[in-house]
């Protein structure tokens, strides 16, 4: 494809079946300061290493939309921030035909994933359907990305500014599939505690694997949505959490912070409000959804052998 790069480490360990995990880049321009943005992008492409696979990060870079960066591709992004703007499905046409840059959110980076070949994706949190959506409408495209895209997506749940309830009755409104890893319970992002359950509990990651290949077997059209908890030791309290958010919510709707500028303003509200916890887990969480990913790649890959 013409609009496709693969790096060379990626192309290859994709055409030998060798595991891959691919990795978004809206974390990089639009979740942390520089640079410790920077920072976290390579760490999460190291644990996935460490897991036995190829790392993936993708992005689009002069119009092209790529799998695999280099060191200083992601020191772009990390640099460049929020100039850099959020790029979902809708925005791929656009940023592509004009030659500019982009950083990929769950649904884009899925995109690349499955153009590039790439089945595993991890991230921190999917989008979903935002609290108000009643009357806003506000419903993130990962959803739908997940009900038509083929490709597996590891993370702590949905973001906890989120409609938790709401998002999971979309998710199995369009058959997307909700796993939880070593879990019965839905985690919230920062809390392993929502109330809400997953549809199903697997304990390895080669259970999760075949779960994959039994769906995709089965020609059963869209994604898997993995659920995997941020560890104990940095899950904050559920209760204290939901109160920072109840207020975030309140202070964007009181100033009329709609769409792609939400979610940033949320989480740096919570960041200031948490005195910097909320960002230390967030880190956390993504290192541990990188770490599972790779191993449920390393389990993807032997089924294809």
């Amino acid at each position: 494809m013409s609009h496709l790069r693969c790096s060379p480490e990626v192309r290859a360990a994709v055409e030998d079946k060798r595991p891959v995990v691919a990795l978004e880049s809206t974390i990089i321009a639009h979740g942390m300061p520089f640079p410790k943005n920077v920072e976290t992008a390579l760490r999460v492409e190291a644990t996935v290493r460490a897991s036995g696979a190829v790392p993936a990060t993708c992005a689009i870079i002069g119009g092209q939309l790529k799998a695999g960066l280099s060191t200083e591709e992601i020191e772009l992004l990390g640099r460049t921030g929020a100039e850099i703007p959020k790029a979902s499905r809708r925005d791929l046409p656009y940023l592509v035909s004009q030659g500019k840059n982009g950083a990929t959110t769950v649904a884009s980076t899925m995109i690349i994933a499955h153009l590039a070949g790439i089945r595993i994706f991890a991230t921190g949190g999917i989008g979903g359907v935002h609290r108000g959506a009643v009357s806003t409408m506000d419903i993130s495209a990962d959803l739908q990305e997940l009900a038509q895209t083929p490709v597996a997506v590891v993370s702590a749940g949905a973001k906890s500014i989120l409609d938790l309830g709401l998002t999971l009755e979309y998710l199995e409104t369009h058959g997307v599939p909700v796993i939880g890893y070593r879990t019965e319970e839905f985690p919230a992002f920062y809390s392993r505690h929502s109330g809400h359950r997953a549809d199903h509990r697997l304990n390895t990651p080669l259970e999760i694997a075949r779960l994959l290949k039994a769906k995709w077997d089965l020609n059963l059209r869209g994604g898997v949505l993995v659920a995997n908890s941020v560890p104990e030791i940095y899950s904050l309290d559920a209760k204290e959490i939901e109160a920072v958010i109840a207020r975030a919510v309140a202070e964007a709707e009181r100033q009329q912070i709609r769409g792609k500028a939400i979610t940033p303003f949320l989480l740096a509200y919570i960041e200031k409000n948490t005195q910097g916890e909320s960002l230390a887990t967030n880190i956390e969480l993504v290192c541990n959804n990188a770490q599972l990913a790779g191993e449920i790649a390393v389990a993807w890959s032997l089924l294809l052998v």
